[in-house]
Parts: structure tokens; C-alpha cells; sequence
């Protein structure tokens, strides 16, 4: 079982991260992020960051959608990430083990293409 502090402790072990002010985590490598809170967004109610759930990029549809139906148990989407590379993990669903290999790969993609936008 994994938390913001594992993801905070591998996002910050990698090269060229800058973590974010936040209320939750948000790390940057180029400018662009690759993990951050999911800011869970309720009809009728305020914004809440869930640190008990990462945002990762996954650079494409097909990976998302792997992850997502592959297992929809500890990934999932919701409407608001239609068409972007992104996925969120339940982190009380993830050992420490896959979250660095998760974050170790979203920081890779994203670090690999200085030049490109940012999500």
C-alpha cells in the first residue's frame, strides 16, 4: 500500500523534478508534469485534491485504456480526461514496488521531450 509520501519520496529521487506548491503533491520535470494529486471535481461542490490518488501520465490512448480496463480496480478516468494521456491510481491499491515503476515511466515520457506542451 502506497501514499503521497512514496510518491513524493520517488518523484523527488529523479532527475530535473521540481515539485509544485500544492495542497496535495504536483511534480514537473521540463515544465510539464508526469504526477500530481487528483483534484476531484463533485457537481455542486468545491475542487478537493485526493492525495489518496495520483494523476499519472501515460503518454497515449492505448496505454490508458490498457491500464483502465486491464485493471479497473486500482486505474480509472473519468470524463474531465477524455483525450489526454492521463490515468488515476488508487495509491491504497498499489505496493511501493509498481508506484516507482509507474512514476519512474510518466517521469520518463515526459522527460524525454523537453520541447513538447505540457498536460
Amino acid at each position: 500500500m502506497a501514499d503521497a509520501d512514496d510518491v513524493r519520496a520517488i518523484a523527488l529521487g529523479l532527475p530535473d523534478v521540481v515539485e509544485i506548491e500544492s495542497d496535495g503533491f504536483d511534480f514537473r520535470v521540463h515544465g510539464k508534469g508526469f504526477v500530481w494529486s487528483y483534484p476531484e471535481r463533485n457537481p455542486g461542490e468545491r475542487r478537493r485534491l485526493r492525495t489518496d490518488i495520483a494523476v499519472l501520465f501515460v503518454g497515449d490512448e492505448a496505454e490508458k485504456q490498457a491500464l483502465v480496463l486491464g485493471e479497473p480496480d486500482l486505474f480509472f478516468t473519468t470524463p474531465g480526461y477524455d483525450g489526454l494521456p492521463l490515468v488515476m491510481c488508487r495509491l491504497e491499491r498499489v505496493d511501493v514496488t509498481r508506484l516507482t515503476e509507474l512514476v519512474t515511466d510518466a517521469w520518463d515520457m515526459r522527460s524525454q521531450s523537453k520541447s513538447a506542451g505540457s498536460a
